[in-house]
């Protein structure tokens, strides 16, 4: 919508610092006059940058970019130096005990980085369900082994994709399971146990839990809370060829990552698709965040500067549609035979009717609207949590501002153990993730994430402000 392009334009703007706090935005007619639009759009636009805690009005002065209190200022991004070396990946113990506590009846939900079910589209799927099953009554019949793509879907994505100015052909997809399924398969078909795979640093606890069983070693490379990784590490720690215990894979998230929020630049996005095609160290992208970030046009995946084949782009659609659904692709490159063999012998073909329900979803033409109004109500969430943050916790705490998804990183004062943090949180009735569960070295002790998935109330400003006394 129009509205929503200016808000994006001048959110971009504010995010990038070419608009600093306290700097005066042209004033509603100018901006009228200057874009051809109406004196009513301009005011929503400024009222939605007003929302997401961007700018503020003044009385008979103007909209102004907001001043945040000096403390929150963006988190403290690691030197630009790889680690040390690889190491073993150990965090499925830890992590399996903090999300069963995370999920306990009653806990604040600051913990998992799910969507509020009533953000989501149950309703809809649920009669695209019966219309499939009614005009196609035999789809479920047939082999679960071979034909892995409904081409519908398969339709649906390339258009899609072409939107982002990615674009994609059908012979490198790959229906899956989950977004998780698709890294691990990409996984599969470039490594063998004992082989090293870099992330950033910090990255989310998922993709260490991958690594830990499939024995694989982790290198951890510096992450910028705005940029994301540092490509300058990158190229040192991918010197050595795999062959001489080099680096076999990167497994990045440079969209809206979790748990920092960054999304790389193109220019960035470039350079490391030629970097790691010329090392032929294959680049494994998770893009489930892409479609939520708040950087006006849709970002692109790395997928669409590599001419290689060398990035394989996996996503889900579970931060948008709903995580039950368990529809996910992997767009593979010149690896998809490799990956679609791994498919066939791990877990078949993904339930075809689903795979149609999302097709229909995202061919209606409510589904763009849906994932504006997803977008909105994220930053929102977001800025409605780090005003929170700034009341209530110590003065040293720095904060990230993501550019997309829905998670804050908080870095507490270095006294602080957030994993001690953790427990007398949980007894106290709050969930969050504590910081060393994103490092495969356990680093972030003093750390965490939380998550910004609910619609803000008075029961998550009270955990807030009970976290922050904690930590105090």
């Amino acid at each position: 919508m129009l509205y929503e392009n200016l808000a994006n334009e001048f959110a971009t703007l504010i995010g990038s610092g070419q608009m600093q706090p306290g700097d005066r935005l042209p004033s509603v007619r100018h901006l009228a006059r200057q874009r051809a639009l109406s004196i009513s759009t301009v005011v929503q636009a400024l009222r939605t940058l007003e929302s997401r805690g961007m700018v503020e009005a003044r009385p008979q002065s103007g909209y102004y970019v907001r001043r945040r209190p000096a403390r929150m200022v963006e988190a403290h991004a690691l030197p630009a130096a790889p680690a040390a070396g690889p190491v073993e990946v150990g965090v499925r113990r830890r992590l399996v005990q903090v999300l069963r506590a995370n999920e306990a009846p009653g806990m604040v939900p600051l913990g998992s980085a799910l969507p509020a079910p009533e953000m989501l589209l149950a309703p809809r799927l649920n009669r695209l369900y019966a219309s499939i099953a009614r005009r196609q009554p035999r789809l479920l019949a047939g082999g679960s082994h071979s034909n892995l793509n409904e081409a519908p879907l398969l339709r649906a994505i390339t258009r899609r994709a072409l939107e982002w100015g990615c674009p994609l052909t059908a012979d490198e997809l790959v229906a899956t399971n989950s977004c998780t399924e698709a890294l691990m398969l990409c996984l599969r078909a470039v490594t063998k146990p004992g082989d090293t795979v870099a992330v950033e640093s910090p990255t989310y606890y998922l993709m260490l839990q991958l690594l830990e069983a499939m024995g694989l070693r982790a290198l951890e490379i510096p992450t910028h809370p705005l940029t994301g990784v540092s490509l300058d590490a990158l190229e040192l720690a991918t010197r050595r060829p795999a062959a001489d215990g080099g680096v076999s894979a990167c497994l990045l998230i440079p969209n809206g990552g979790n748990p920092l929020g960054a999304v790389m630049p193109d220019a960035a996005k470039a350079r490391l698709a030629e970097l790691l095609a010329a090392r032929n160290v294959a680049l494994i992208e998770d893009d489930i965040y892409g479609d939520i970030c708040f950087t006006g046009a849709r970002p692109r995946p790395i997928h669409a500067f590599d001419t290689s084949g060398n990035t394989m782009l996996c996503t889900s659609f579970s931060k948008t549609v709903s995580p039950r659904l368990r529809v996910g692709f992997v767009a593979a490159g010149r690896r998809a035979a490799d990956v679609e063999l791994q498919k066939t012998l791990t877990s078949g073909k993904t339930n075809p009717m689903t795979q149609q329900v999302i097709a229909g979803l995202m061919e209606s033409r409510g589904f763009d609207l849906h994932l504006r109004t997803l977008r909105r109500r994220f930053a929102e969430q977001i800025a409605r949590t780090r005003d929170a943050v700034a009341r209530h916790f110590p003065a040293e705490t720095r904060v990230t501002d993501p550019q997309g998804g829905f998670v804050l990183w908080l870095e507490l004062p270095v006294e602080v153990d957030c994993t001690a943090l953790h427990r007398r949180a949980v007894k106290d009735g709050i969930a969050f993730v504590p910081g060393e569960l994103f490092s495969a070295s356990g680093q972030y002790r003093n750390c965490l994430r939380l998550a910004c998935g609910q619609p803000w109330s008075e029961r998550l400003e009270d955990g807030v402000r009970r976290l922050g006394m904690l930590v105090a």
